[in-house]
């Protein structure tokens, strides 16, 4: 199955919530969550009766389309979850938050994690002094995540770094505006992930099955 290449924001209304996958335009009135909070399709207007596996099955894509993964790479991250100690649902958001594309969302070089997984590809960051540019690299605790300095010049990252303030930072990760640098303080706890908002045990008891 090849990776999703049509309108993000069908998406979104196809889950009924906003993931933000369109950057800065999910915090406007011109989200399409917001001018047509109904699915997408000729029935998309419809009364549907969802059943259990249904829910569980909408929230594990919920989550999917969210980081952006293919089905076969978000079965690795939770059968890594589940071997992990602790609550496999939280194990699971942890270990994707921990994504290097999602790091540079976090700390606001990128308005999208598309945009980020992008960027990061294009070899513009250094993780720890040493370039990485595999999106899927697990950051740790105390990693430091930095702008190449040929890249500091660059429009489109530094519009994502005007408009950080209106997305966010979360409080365990550090940004440092005019060294281009972030910084992960700890890992995240489960109640600091909250947009948007998940409901990973349903995705525990359809891979449970």
């Amino acid at each position: 199955m090849a990776r999703y290449s049509g309108p993000v924001c069908r998406q979104c209304r196809r889950e009924n919530m906003k993931l933000f996958l369109k950057g800065d335009r999910c915090y406007t009135d011109k989200c399409a969550v917001e001018r047509r909070n109904y699915a997408p399709g000729q029935h998309g207007q419809g009364r549907i009766k969802v059943s259990d596996y249904g829910t569980q099955l909408r929230e594990k894509q919920r989550v999917k389309r969210t980081y952006g993964l293919l089905e076969k790479q978000f079965r690795s991250y939770f059968q890594k979850a589940d071997r992990m100690k602790g609550v496999t649902g939280e194990n699971l958001l942890v270990l994707l938050e921990r994504r290097l594309d999602s790091i540079i969302y976090r700390t606001g070089f990128g308005t999208s994690r598309a945009e980020s997984r992008m960027l990061v590809r294009q070899g513009h960051f250094l993780v720890n002094g040493r370039k990485v540019n595999v999106p899927s690299y697990l950051v740790r605790p105390g990693d430091t995540v930095e702008l190449r300095e040929k890249s500091q010049k660059v429009a489109r990252i530094n519009e994502a770094l005007d408009g950080v303030m209106r997305r966010g930072v979360p409080s365990w990760v550090e940004l440092d505006r005019t060294a281009f640098k972030g910084t992960v303080k700890t890992l995240p706890v489960r109640a600091e992930m909250t947009t948007p908002a998940f409901q990973e045990h349903l995705i525990v008891e359809l891979y449970s099955k």
